[in-house]
């Protein structure tokens, strides 16, 4: 029993060691990365912050004392820089996409205030012409629900009279 417990405990610590073997860079865009894999050949030595079997990347020089503390302020100001540039271009970036939203929303409305015009004017125009024939005081017929033509008498006439006054009045309101 107490060896299935001690391979156990093997088996636990030996895939932990694959979760420590962890690479974290900074890439282009000022963005942290974490991977199993190694960076890309186009991340520079100074963007890699941890590789595994260390915390500091191997490939970097390791700078003397001196020149470490010349270092250390252009250092910590250069990533501040980079993540300004960045986010300032990520800015812009965001910019340009929400002026461009916002062009195809106008476009879309003009498109439909446009097409909503077209179609008043054409009611418009149809309403005209169902006046003067209602004033010239021709015969008008219409169709029941049987599908039978029928002549309209007064009232109905007097009705649908109305009807087209109304929609003119609402339609061709320029």
């Amino acid at each position: 029993m107490k060896m299935h417990k001690l391979l156990l405990l093997a088996v636990a610590c030996t895939w932990a060691m694959g979760a420590a073997a962890q690479w974290q860079w900074t890439d282009k865009d000022g963005r942290k990365v974490f991977s199993d894999r190694p960076p890309p050949p186009d991340i520079p030595e100074k963007s890699i912050l941890k590789q595994p079997g260390g915390n500091r990347p191997a490939r970097a020089a390791i700078p003397t004392a001196p020149a470490a503390s010349d270092a250390a302020p252009a250092v910590a100001a250069a990533p501040k820089a980079a993540a300004s540039a960045a986010g300032a271009g990520k800015d812009k970036e965001l910019e340009e996409k929400k002026a461009q939203a916002e062009a195809a929303e106008a476009a879309k409305k003009k498109a439909e205030d446009e097409k909503i015009a077209k179609a008043k004017a054409e009611n418009c125009t149809r309403a005209r012409a169902a006046k003067a024939a209602f004033d010239a005081g021709k015969p008008i017929t219409q169709a029941n629900a049987q599908g039978e033509k029928i002549f309209l008498d007064g009232p109905a006439r007097a009705a649908e009279a109305k009807r087209i006054d109304e929609i003119v009045a609402s339609d061709c309101v320029r």
